[in-house]
């Protein structure tokens, strides 16, 4: 697995760190599920997406994947941070932002700590 979920968030927060290629396997066996188990308990979710130094890339089953989950909970997001210092997807988040549901917001990876205060606030 190239995704784990980052513990000690509130009921309402998913955090994963993402590490090398991000798959399809990695958002049907953890990000799927547990963005699920969080709306059985909460009407919306907020999600820190931490894209470290050793991230290289999500293939595009993955993305899709990650469309297809958006689309599906449409309405239910209500923060989203962004946390890396990969210029691609930093910029791809600013550009396309307003495209997703909910707050986004887009961190360096230095201002980790910001991101997470931020998304549990």
């Amino acid at each position: 697995m190239a995704v784990t979920v980052i513990q000690g968030l509130p009921g309402n927060v998913l955090g994963v760190e993402a590490v090398g290629e991000i798959e399809d396997d990695d958002y049907e066996d953890v990000i799927l599920p547990a963005v699920e188990r969080i709306l059985e308990q909460h009407d919306k979710v907020r999600v820190l997406y931490v894209l470290g130094d050793d991230f290289e890339r999500s293939d595009t089953d993955a993305m899709w994947d990650d469309a297809k989950m958006g689309l599906h909970h449409l309405g239910k997001w209500e923060r989203i941070a962004l946390v890396t210092d990969h210029a691609g997807y930093r910029r791809a988040v600013r550009v396309f932002g307003f495209l997703m549901p909910g707050e986004v917001k887009v961190y360096p990876l230095a201002e980790r700590d910001s991101a997470q205060a931020w998304i549990a606030a």
